[in-house]
């Protein structure tokens, strides 16, 4: 029952509050109460897995490899909790930015149809039933996107569901293929079978299209153009649910798959993510000095640091995972309350082109202050959580005497830095183009909570970073030795 509730809460509450969307404040307190309800069961979630380890149910009573397998060990758990944590911060600020029309159209019941689809996507065991959660967050993505009816939204959309179909057909070639090859969809089952079976053509073959796959759903370089073409065109709400989420689904299935069905130390594998990764960083980066637009600025962001998530993986030594999930779990909070402190600039000056807007420091202090926490933290300042994170990376790096890849994570660093500093200098230091009283009205606090919840965490983590490095390494542990998910899956069939 426990790990089908994340699932079903948002699930249902979609088709409930598509039914009420006449009824705008039943609608947004509705989505508080799901989200609320979400973060509980995730949280229940958590504690059964910290005190029996991995869990895992057969839906429909079909035995395992057969029927529908929903597991969860720590890493899976912790996700579903940090989306509980993402679902509750965007439905309180929903309250400032979401209009009537657009909750008409079915903003509300989408964003948790979006929910359901990333919660199953964390706690599937079948890799069929994790592209189907892939196209359930598809097709409410895709709603999400054009549900404020504008050309914009719906230019990005094109984009962003252009990109994302052609990695779902090879999702699907992959899946089929390696059906083809081990007769199991299981992923449990998957690892068992081929097991000694990893430098066989087809293997090889199924593993870089689902490379592909999970590599454009989280946008890896080259296939990541989908992100800033379409991140900046919604809402500040669905733009805030979409970095915090989506591309963070992707690298889950990259760190769950290749680490459970496929050999990291299989050199073909090994050396794509790597050097992917590296570019990923690279070019995330470079896009990012590269524009003046506030979110534009933030999604390039996403590109950049989803690289170090994947060099984390790629790298394949406890340490680095140890690495990735931390930064996987640090980066999470810190984009989305950018992408709220975008929107609360945004309210205050009209605008969001930096040129256009300014003297926010003047005029809101406290905003600027909460700006400053996750701004410092994705650019690796400490004793914030993003610091913890890339010294983890940078750690990992000189530990395996891979110059090239400590210059290359460093660097991203500083040009990180520069981005958030070149935000800071134009949007809250110097003045208003148009003089001190262009900055008008304050900040609604349905958007201050969030904002001041999400920093709140942020500190919380980087300051509590062994509390949260021992449970990495208690995740990464189990990724590593997976025989304990393998066991909750199987049990006697093994």
């Amino acid at each position: 029952m426990i790990l089908i509730l994340p699932i079903l809460i948002p699930l249902f509450g979609a088709a409930i509050l598509l039914v009420l969307r006449g009824l705008p404040n039943v609608v947004r307190w509705g989505g508080v109460i799901l989200s609320a309800a979400l973060l509980a069961a995730s949280v229940w979630l958590l504690v059964e897995v910290l005190e029996g380890g991995p869990v895992a149910t057969q839906i429909g009573g079909w035995e395992a490899p057969f029927g529908i397998t929903l597991v969860a060990d720590l890493l899976s758990a912790a996700m579903v909790l940090i989306t509980g944590i993402v679902a509750l911060a965007v439905s309180i600020y929903a309250f400032a930015e979401i209009d009537d029309s657009e909750g008409w159209n079915g903003h509300h019941a989408l964003v948790q149809a979006l929910l359901a689809g990333v919660c199953g996507a964390f706690l599937t065991g079948d890799i069929f039933n994790l592209y189907v959660w892939f196209e359930v967050m598809l097709i409410a993505s895709f709603g999400l996107l054009v549900v404020n009816g504008t050309r914009k939204s719906a230019d990005g959309a094109v984009k962003y569901v252009g990109l994302n179909l052609i990695a779902t057909l090879a999702l699907l070639s992959g899946i089929g293929l390696l059906y083809g090859v081990a007769g199991t969809l299981n992923m449990a089952d998957l690892a068992l079978r081929l097991d000694g079976r990893q430098e066989e053509v087809a293997v090889l073959v199924s593993a870089m299209m689902l490379l592909f796959a999970f590599g454009a759903k989280a946008a890896m370089f080259p296939v990541f153009n989908w992100l800033p073409a379409s991140y900046h065109t919604p809402s500040v709400t669905t733009s805030a649910l979409f970095s915090a989420l989506l591309t963070k689904v992707g690298v889950y299935a990259l760190i769950r798959v290749f680490t459970l069905i496929y050999d990291l130390e299989e050199p073909l594998i090994r050396q794509v993510l790597l050097w992917g990764a590296v570019a990923t960083m690279v070019v995330g980066v470079l896009g990012a000095a590269a524009q003046n637009h506030f979110r534009r600025i933030l999604g390039f962001h996403i590109i950049s640091q989803i690289g170090y998530m994947v060099l984390g993986l790629a790298m394949a030594t406890p340490a680095a995972l140890v690495g990735a999930i931390f930064y996987l779990f640090h980066h999470i909070i810190v984009k989305a309350n950018l992408f709220f402190v975008a929107g609360a600039a945004r309210r205050l000056t009209g605008s969001e082109e930096l040129k256009e807007i300014g003297g926010l420091y003047a005029a809101r202090p406290l905003l600027a202050v909460l700006f400053l926490v996750p701004a410092l933290s994705l650019a690796g300042i400490p004793p914030l959580s993003g610091f913890w994170a890339k010294f983890i990376i940078v750690a990992a790096t000189l530990d395996a005497e891979a110059w090239l890849l400590t210059f290359a994570a460093l660097a991203v660093g500083l040009l990180t830095l520069y981005s958030m500093s070149k935000i800071w200098l134009e949007a809250f230091w110097k003045p208003h183009p148009d003089g001190p009283d262009a900055v008008v009205g304050r900040v609604p606090l349905a958007m201050l909570v969030p904002i001041a919840g999400l920093a709140a965490l942020t500190v919380f983590i980087g300051l509590g970073a062994g509390i949260f490095m021992d449970a990495a390494l208690v995740a990464a542990g189990q990724i590593l030795d997976p025989a304990g998910y393998i066991e909750a899956v199987l049990g006697e069939a093994r």
